[in-house]
């Protein structure tokens, strides 16, 4: 299915490859001859065909613009893209779980309210306007930080926080969702009757039991921050896989575009199964059944 729609819904976008590469005063006859190199005078079809028999030889074609192999244009822009993901995954579990769990226990007060608005205002945000607002504040008024690009520790500081913020409300609404389940259970009144320290029964007991939904929700998270990193990588002209999808997609550079899709598609189920694994550790009853 990822194949099917990475391919056939690319072909929708207007403009012609083989025009853009020719040049716009190129002739009919250099056009045509460009796309016969490029495969593009065959039909959809075919075209297909031979794009799932090379991917499954792991070929995913040459760049229409460059001629080099896709496969190196984006295992070049992979490690940067990993770097901000990671990191802000990291971010935004932490503080998730910190303040999902600071919510559950104090539920109904004060804390919890503004903790939740908090979140709220991270789902809802846009990290496009998220990501100028810091640009204007940190780096144009401030001049804390730079404007964009890749390669010291000050440029991951934007980018991971701009990106990390709606992972970060939705980590911290599903512990404490979870958490308030769990305090609620006849073992954990057991716990208290026996006189187990508060602190230990939230860490110990509360916390463990429900990091399952919690470690679903990151999963899926780290799926989202590598496929879903595309905005914030070209605003902070991070180069990335996201900022080569969205260079490819204005070149029309369809072997480029199809490969980061595949590969983004690829991550979500590496990301799922890592997720499946993990559950073993956390719940050997899982392992057990």
């Amino acid at each position: 299915m990822v194949s099917l729609i990475a391919f056939f819904s690319i072909r929708i976008i207007p403009g012609d490859p083989a025009r853009l590469v020719a040049g716009p005063e190129a002739s009919e006859e250099v056009v045509e001859a460009i796309r016969h190199d490029l495969g593009m005078d065959q039909s959809l079809i075919k075209q297909y065909e031979q794009f799932i028999i090379k991917a499954l030889q792991f070929d995913l074609g040459r760049s229409v613009r460059t001629n080099e192999p896709v496969f190196n244009i984006l295992m070049r822009r992979l490690p940067p893209t990993l770097q901000l993901a990671l990191a802000s995954i990291a971010l935004a579990s932490i503080l998730g779980l910190v303040i999902g769990v600071i919510s559950a226990v104090l539920k109904g007060t004060w804390v919890d309210t503004v903790s939740m608005i908090i979140a709220l205002f991270g789902i809802s945000m846009p990290t496009f306007w998220s990501g100028l607002m810091m640009i204007w504040l940190f780096a144009v008024t401030l001049h804390w930080l730079p404007t964009g690009g890749y390669g010291s520790p000050l440029h991951f500081v934007m980018p991971t926080i701009v990106i990390g913020l709606q992972s970060t409300a939705v980590i911290s609404r599903t512990i404490r969702t979870s958490m308030i389940e769990v305090l609620q259970e006849d073992y954990i009144r057991t716990a208290r009757a026996k006189g187990v320290l508060e602190r230990n029964i939230v860490l110990f007991h509360a916390l463990r039991n429900s990091l399952i939904p919690t470690i679903t929700v990151i999963g899926i998270q780290f799926g989202y921050l590598l496929a879903g990193s595309v905005v914030t990588e070209t605003i902070f002209n991070w180069p990335g896989m996201g900022l080569q999808l969205i260079t490819s997609m204005g070149q029309r550079d369809y072997p480029v575009i199809q490969g980061a899709i595949l590969l983004f598609a690829l991550f979500f189920v590496i990301t799922s199964l890592l997720v499946d694994i993990a559950y073993t550790y956390i719940d050997p009853r899982i392992a057990y059944e």
